[in-house]
């Protein structure tokens, strides 16, 4: 999944192996992974979109699944156990993001997650 967003950034300036393109790897590759993982809805997928904005590139990850678990957003991030098996994939995006957030879909069910990555465009 990661691959064909790092390919579609090196086509928009964010040359491959940045840190920026690193980033924006990592945060589609857990957000993608929660989507399949806490908000799936048989027969129905996620949806990847990425965009510039500015100096950033966002990601956003958008499912069909209204209930429980959702990501609390970047407020209710708790800090994993040093041997805790699960729950550092939002604590990775807290870190590289320069902000991220929650958003219901529209139209409903759903929610959206978003990340923005900061980048330095290629001379």
């Amino acid at each position: 999944m990661s691959g064909p967003a790092v390919d579609r950034l090196h086509t928009w300036g964010v040359p491959h192996g940045t840190d920026a393109s690193d980033a924006v790897a990592l945060i589609v590759a857990e957000l993608a992974a929660n989507a399949v993982t806490h908000g799936r809805v048989p027969g129905r997928d996620f949806e990847l979109r990425l965009s510039l904005v500015g100096d950033s590139v966002r990601v956003e990850v958008t499912d069909t699944h209204s209930g429980p678990p959702s990501p609390a957003g970047p407020c209710g991030v708790a800090r994993p156990g040093t041997l805790d098996e699960h729950g550092r994939g939002l604590a990775l995006v807290a870190a590289l993001a320069e902000r991220w957030e929650v958003l219901e879909r529209k139209p409903a069910p759903g929610k959206t997650v978003r990340a923005e990555v900061r980048f330095r465009p290629a001379p």
